[in-house]
């Protein structure tokens, strides 16, 4: 599969490419296909690597960025930011529609997913659109996010990462149990520090 230029960078790669995408220099719109999510293990017994990341190499210290939106509608429907040292390392971030809400979201996996939620909005309508950045250096992630048009300052999680390893970074969304919906990214920043 062509890998799309996109956010001033050519070097993106797909990871369970999705049956529908389309990507314009700032913007990437991408419907999720049913059964896809991004797991390991805890709780529930099973390992999943099969949701959708476009994803870039990233040097060992990194800030990324992203705003997005989705039109979210069944029990884990996800949409946010990936980093991938392989299939047993990895962290996501970003929005999982849980129990008829939107939640800010963090999954860091060490062979192990464990799994912390947030509500993004009670008893007011959810925004439209959320903005998560992921912070690498040594051997920590910083996440934080923002609401509407906030900048991302919010810390949401803190979370360990094998320092120095090679690893990639960019777009996840997945629909574990829902038919699939569709999420869109813009804005995206990437530095290295």
């Amino acid at each position: 599969m062509k890998s799309p230029a996109c956010f001033g960078h050519t070097d993106w790669a797909w990871l369970n490419p999705p049956a529908q995408w389309s990507a314009r220099e700032e913007q990437v719109e991408i419907t999720t296909d049913p059964d896809t999510d991004f797991w390991a293990t805890t709780h529930y017994g099973f390992v999943r690597d099969t949701g959708h990341a476009l994803l870039r190499p990233v040097p060992a210290s990194f800030r990324m960025r992203v705003t997005f939106a989705g039109e979210y509608r069944e029990q884990y429907d996800q949409a946010g930011l990936l980093l991938r040292l392989d299939e047993k390392n990895w962290i996501k971030t970003g929005i999982e529609y849980v129990d008829g809400q939107q939640q800010l979201s963090a999954v860091v996996t060490r062979a192990f997913s464990d799994w912390n939620v947030v509500p993004l909005s009670q008893n007011v309508p959810a925004p439209k659109r959320v903005t998560i950045e992921m912070r690498r250096q040594g051997d920590h992630v910083f996440l934080h996010y923002g609401v509407g048009e906030q900048p991302p300052e919010t810390l949401l999680r803190l979370a360990y990462f094998p320092p120095g390893a090679a690893a990639q970074a960019g777009l996840m969304c997945a629909s574990p149990d829902g038919k699939g919906f569709t999420a869109r990214f813009s804005d995206l920043r990437f530095e290295a520090l």
